[in-house]
């Protein structure tokens, strides 16, 4: 699960449309731990059925150790794919943009009744 969260790129289509959902997938995997013949068994679209194939084919297992027999297992995954978090100062780590305005409003009267306004965009 670590892999898939390192490699998956959220396709565009299913980001403008906020698709959200769990990709199944079924494959094979041979005695030298390569994968082969990818099905999906049930997606959502937009993309993310072709993200879940190339991330299932980057994926590598550890060569079989079966006293010498060549085997094929196959193997079902669950790729969920869920819309990032939209930006707030609680999620966003390391913030480097810091953009800020100052509007000075002064009364006609005097100057100690002046305000100020604050906007600060992250």
């Amino acid at each position: 699960m670590e892999f898939v969260s390192l490699n998956l790129i959220y396709p565009e289509e299913a980001l403008k449309n906020r698709i959200e959902g769990i990709v199944y997938s079924e494959y094979d995997v041979d005695h030298l731990g390569k994968i082969s013949d990818i099905k999906i068994k049930k997606g959502i679209g937009y993309g993310c059925d072709e993200e879940a194939i190339r991330i299932i084919s980057l994926m590598v297992y550890e060569p079989v150790r079966n006293r010498g027999l060549r085997i094929k297992s196959k193997m079902k995954t669950r790729i969920l794919f869920k819309l990032p978090l939209p930006p707030t100062i609680e999620n966003v780590e390391n913030s480097t943009n810091l953009e800020y305005t100052i509007t000075k409003k002064k009364n006609q009267e005097k100057d100690a009744n002046q305000s100020y306004s604050y906007t600060i965009h992250f």
